[in-house]
């Protein structure tokens, strides 16, 4: 992979991680609510959803989707219906005293709804589907360049 691609796909990626997004929200209102350790704790969760999509999409999540347009359709209306469920279950919750000194146990299960909600949501995957493979030169190796820009 050329230096200047590299470049251009990870100046891209940091503009685009400074825009708040869903999951910037999600990691900033448990740093609120729940303090330091949970809120790395969802970053990490974050990180590795990402990793999941992105990943799905250059090993050719894209074409499975452009070839089956209803899985796709399936799948958006199934994450649809996990964050509905999942807003109900917060408004039918009662309101918890804020801890700041979270256990290991609540980090490592926020962790866990992090990377559901980011590996699993149709609108990151299609970014990814149509963001990374412009970076990609069809001429090249693959694998090499997958590896740099998962690890990007």
């Amino acid at each position: 992979m050329a230096a200047e691609t590299w470049a251009a796909f990870a100046g891209a990626s940091i503009v685009l991680l400074l825009i708040p997004g869903p999951t910037v929200i999600l990691v900033m209102s448990y740093a609120l609510a729940r303090g330091r350790r949970v809120a790395l704790a969802s970053a990490a969760g974050v990180a590795a959803g990402d990793f999941v999509a992105m990943s799905a999409s250059l090993l050719g999540l894209g074409a499975l989707i452009l070839a089956y347009a209803a899985l796709f359709t399936a799948f958006k209306w199934g994450g649809a219906a996990y964050l509905v469920w999942l807003g109900c279950r917060l408004l039918l919750s009662r309101a918890e005293s804020v801890t700041f000194d979270a256990p290991r146990t609540e980090a490592r299960g926020i962790a866990w709804h992090a990377f559901v909600v980011t590996a699993l949501n149709p609108k990151s995957i299609a970014f990814f589907i149509a963001f990374v493979p412009q970076f990609v030169d069809p001429a090249a190796p693959v694998g090499p360049q997958f590896s740099i820009l998962v690890g990007t």
